[in-house]
């Protein structure tokens, strides 16, 4: 593909590969270096990650907040250091203990962990201390002790409860806000319940408006088919606004433009502006009657067609 092609990538990364690796491919196949992800997932997670190719990678920030789900596996009967299956586990509870835990129980245990809470990240998150990552922090032997901060698990589903060789596997899925760890509903859920617990997979199946099912293989990408056009993107995730010519120059120009009565306050920005011929010329917001761009994207960098969209292949960080 051309190098200055602009656009989203939605890829389903296998597990133990990082989202820098799946990053430094995206570079190679795509030959530029103008590549970006948003929504770090760790190696022994699977499933959506969205990458952002050269002047789309402006989007990202508008990726990084969306909403997200999850499909994932949850082992009651022991904690670990990670809050993960590569973690060492920090005791085992009684086998009795763990085949004593009620359907009840549970359904208690993840009701208190659904809506509006406050969640302690994992130690080994990749939330910055004093610039450092907490993970590297850890792993330098400090102990890292990151404070709670309010996020919302909008659905937390039980599908399954598996006794193995001791332990009770839940698998779940999860519907959440962003900032939301997986591993921590783990922990929490375990530590509810008095038998500790651990995730043991996890698989992201949803960003915002984008879904697993869209997202190709890595080892199988080809970048120039995958592409999702800025406009298209953008318009999924921000909404659009269709402009005039004349519109497009002025904002081009840095203007503001004319745009009638405010929108609903819920709506007022940004939102992708899309010049007549489909091309996306920025982001903007709405401020008494008129329009402001808050983010350009130069016409040889934009060009990506938004109807690419249509011919897309059909570290638990923070969710």
């Amino acid at each position: 593909m051309s190098g200055s092609a602009s656009g989203l990538v939605l890829i389903d990364k296998p597990q133990g590969w990082t989202s820098h690796d799946a990053v430094a491919r995206t570079r190679r196949l795509a030959g530029t270096r103008k590549v970006g992800h948003a929504g770090t997932l760790d190696p022994m997670a699977t499933g959506l990650l969205i990458l952002g190719i050269n002047s789309s990678t402006r989007l990202l920030t508008y990726v990084v907040g969306l909403d997200k789900e999850y499909l994932a596996t949850i082992r009651l009967g022991a904690a670990t250091t990670t809050d993960d299956a590569e973690g060492e586990e920090l005791g085992r509870a009684p086998a009795a203990a763990v085949a004593a835990i009620t359907t009840e129980a549970v359904a208690a245990g993840i009701l208190a962990l659904t809506g509006d809470i406050s969640q302690q990240p994992s130690a080994v998150s990749a939330i910055k201390v004093d610039g450092v990552r907490a993970y590297a922090r850890v792993r330098a032997g400090e102990d890292v002790d990151l404070p709670s901060r309010p996020v919302t698990v909008s659905a937390f589903e039980l599908f399954e409860a598996t006794p193995v060789d001791g332990f009770l596997d839940l698998t779940v899925r999860v519907e959440c806000s962003s900032g939301t760890y997986i591993r921590a509903l783990a922990r929490d859920l375990g530590a509810d319940l008095g038998v500790g617990g651990h995730l043991t997979s996890l698989r992201r199946t949803r960003i915002g408006p984008f879904r697993i099912d869209e997202a190709g293989p890595l080892a199988e990408l080809d970048v120039a088919t995958a592409l999702i056009g800025p406009a298209a993107a953008a318009t999924r995730i921000l909404g659009r606004l269709d402009l005039t010519e004349q519109q497009t120059i002025d904002l081009g120009h840095g203007k503001r433009i004319d745009v009638g009565a405010d929108p609903d306050p819920s709506q007022a920005g940004p939102v992708a502006a899309i010049a007549p011929d489909g091309r996306l010329v920025g982001l903007v917001e709405f401020r008494g009657g008129q329009a402001k761009s808050i983010v350009n994207f130069p016409p040889d960098e934009a060009s990506a067609p938004a109807a690419s969209a249509a011919a897309l292949p059909g570290t638990d960080g923070a969710a």
